[in-house]
């Protein structure tokens, strides 16, 4: 680059390809996970074969480039499918090359798992190690609700309903919305919770900040909103933080890291050799409401499950073990 060159022609030059990615996914208004995610993976790819530009690769190059994850890194399957959809944004949208289907890959097989679900009991024990009183409601919501980790710490205010002890849960996965209950027995925890909230929502205006995230289309189509009362995250995190889109500084919510590690000590406190995870909570949710009587259609609702299908894995803990079938030496 020349030292004298004119801010003009600076300007006039086109944006590096993985500005224009980014540019593109949030033009489709694609999560700020999703775009690091995104960004990640072509990065991965042009590294993979050499530093050579996409442009000059095409389905060859993105087959092998997947197929050797499968084959020499191992990867699950919704890995190799994450980085697929990836590398076919980044040709379709991006670049306006659209692949031929990639009938040569190498597909990671997706092994036949059944969730791991708590008994009541197990989970009795573990939220009883809840220390810390935000992080024990935001984990008894997610056993109580069914709801995924994001779901829970992305609720607004407007979206709880406790004179219908219900829960609008918006933009779950596949962006659909969906109402599942809201437990009678946290009523009065989240109602003072959220008198606490507004006061500190209240002191951030008069500092000129109290401004919380929305989506790009509902900030511009409600310009007041993101810092109106109803908007604002029922579970917000403590202290402000820098929108690495916008630049603003804003309080998000909670991070999700907390209430994994939060989940994991008190799993290992109360002695649980399962494999504990928040999404552990939403299994047992499942299976502890069919082991009730419910109807798995019911079931199917709360949960946001497009397929009873996807449901049904959840029958497999009902009954007896084993299917329900009794053993010959039970007999």
């Amino acid at each position: 680059m020349p030292l004298n060159a004119a801010p003009s022609d600076l300007s006039s030059r086109p944006p590096k390809l993985l500005e224009q990615l980014r540019g593109r996914i949030r033009l489709k208004h694609y999560s700020l996970r999703t775009e690091q995610a995104y960004v990640q993976w072509a990065k991965r790819y042009i590294f993979f074969h050499g530093m050579r530009h996409p442009a000059e690769m095409g389905k060859s190059e993105v087959e092998a480039f997947l197929t050797a994850l499968a084959v020499e890194r191992n990867v699950t399957a919704s890995t190799q499918s994450q980085a697929l959809s990836a590398l076919l944004f980044l040709y379709r949208e991006v670049l306006r090359m659209d692949l031929p289907w990639l009938s040569e890959v190498t597909r990671a097989k997706k092994p036949a798992r059944l969730p791991t679900v708590l008994t009541q009991d197990q989970v009795r024990s573990l939220l009883k190690y809840l220390d810390d009183p935000l992080l024990d409601l935001i984990i008894r919501l997610l056993y109580g609700t069914g709801m995924r980790l994001m779901e829970c710490l992305r609720l607004r205010v407007k979206d709880m309903e406790f004179s219908r002890n219900e829960i609008v849960v918006r933009d779950g996965k596949g962006g659909k919305d969906r109402v599942t209950m809201l437990p009678s027995s946290l009523g009065e925890r989240l109602r003072a919770h959220l008198v606490v909230m507004k006061a500190q929502h209240v002191a951030d205006l008069a500092l000129g900040k109290g401004e919380v995230w929305l989506p790009d289309a509902l900030a511009v189509k409600y310009p007041s909103a993101p810092k109106e009362w109803a908007w604002q995250y029922v579970f917000p995190a403590a202290g402000f933080s820098t929108d690495p889109r916008s630049g603003a500084v804003r309080r998000h919510h909670v991070d999700d890291k907390r209430v994994q590690r939060a989940v994991k000590l008190a799993a290992a406190r109360a002695e649980i050799t399962k494999p504990v995870s928040p999404h552990t909570l939403r299994h047992s949710f499942a299976t502890h409401l069919l082991e009730g009587g419910y109807d798995i259609r019911t079931v199917q609702e709360l949960l946001g499950h497009s397929d009873v299908s996807t449901t049904m894995i959840y029958t497999h803990v009902l009954n007896k073990g084993g299917r329900g079938v009794v053993s010959p030496l039970d007999r």
